[in-house]
């Protein structure tokens, strides 16, 4: 069954943040998960945390949470923290009994669970499912249904882990777009999972990425994939092209980097060609590295010379 954990502390000034973590680091037997973790959670931030599996992304959320204690570290909760985890399983009974259990476990009077519930249904767009069985639920009415049972509880920090999980492209788009406006609350901070970059896009003001248990990049979505501060991030942000200068500088570039150019200033051989729905991935050869790009049909073929020139991409000292 589906846990949320909740975290019930005394409500500070409301200029500070709801929730703030300081040098967290935590240790699964002799593995060091996460290190020298610091955030703060803003009221009215709707926060992604995207990294690798394996990353800490979990361990990170069950720690703020109160779920996990820290090896060391300092985190200040400012209000009620709720963690929902991934598995979005519920009783067998109907929706919005679902909902009202987890109002009575929260501590939510009896008489205002049902309005709650509604409300808390409506914002995610199941209403229409509330008095049908949760065992009946498909696996995008079951996402809709464990948020909207989470938003019910209406904690001041709300943790989500991975919740557009095992979705196919058309649901998790349509369930991305109500989970935006809902999730997002002047009062409340909200830190969200997210499997891939696309969700991270659609949903955050603010992006956190972890990797090997640290956080390498903090910032808007947009001005990190603009300008990365790190190699290593921009790898992981989709920079899979790579080209040493003569002037010892790395450019690492993403396929929209790169345009091919019968006048450019760089001449590449086609070395694989991937085909797309509307194109051509093209992986490039040359001198200095290697490089992708996307063309039209009809597209060059394995083993044609091109040339191409590079608009932007991250630079770094190699």
């Amino acid at each position: 069954m589906t846990m949320v954990h909740t975290t019930d502390t005394t409500p500070l000034a409301s200029a500070e943040p709801l929730l703030r973590a300081r040098e967290l680091a935590v240790s699964r037997g002799r593995r060091q998960v996460l290190h020298g973790v610091d955030l703060e959670l803003e009221p009215g931030e709707l926060v992604a945390l995207l990294g690798p599996n394996g990353a800490g992304k979990s361990t990170l959320l069950e720690v703020l949470s109160g779920g996990l204690p820290p090896a060391s570290g300092t985190i200040e909760r400012n209000g009620r923290v709720a963690l929902a985890l991934q598995s979005a399983e519920m009783a067998r009974r109907s929706v919005r009994a679902n909902l009202i259990a987890a109002l009575g476990w929260w501590g939510v009077p009896r008489r205002q669970r049902a309005q709650r519930a509604s409300e808390a249904l409506a914002a995610m767009g199941a209403e229409h499912l509330a008095r049908r069985q949760a065992t009946t639920l498909s696996g995008g009415e079951r996402r809709r249904v464990h948020l909207a049972r989470v938003l019910a509880v209406a904690p001041d920090v709300l943790l989500l882990d991975e919740p557009f999980a095992g979705l196919d492209a058309e649901v998790r788009a349509a369930l991305l777009a109500d989970a935006q406006r809902a999730l997002r609350s002047p009062e409340r901070a909200t830190l969200v999972v997210v499997h891939d970059r696309a969700e991270a896009w659609a949903l955050a003001d603010r992006l956190l990425i972890l990797i090997d248990g640290a956080i390498v990049a903090d910032g808007p979505p947009r001005e990190l994939l603009a300008d990365p501060p790190t190699a290593l991030v921009a790898r992981f942000l989709g920079f899979d092209g790579e080209l040493r200068t003569g002037a010892g500088e790395l450019v690492l570039t993403r396929p929209a980097h790169v345009v091919l150019d019968p006048g450019g200033p760089l001449a590449a051989t086609v070395a694989r060609t991937i085909p797309l729905e509307d194109g051509v991935r093209l992986e490039l050869t040359m001198p200095g590295g290697r490089l992708y790009a996307t063309a039209d049909l009809p597209a060059p073929g394995i083993g044609d010379s091109v040339r191409v020139r590079v608009n932007g991409g991250a630079r770094f000292q190699a």
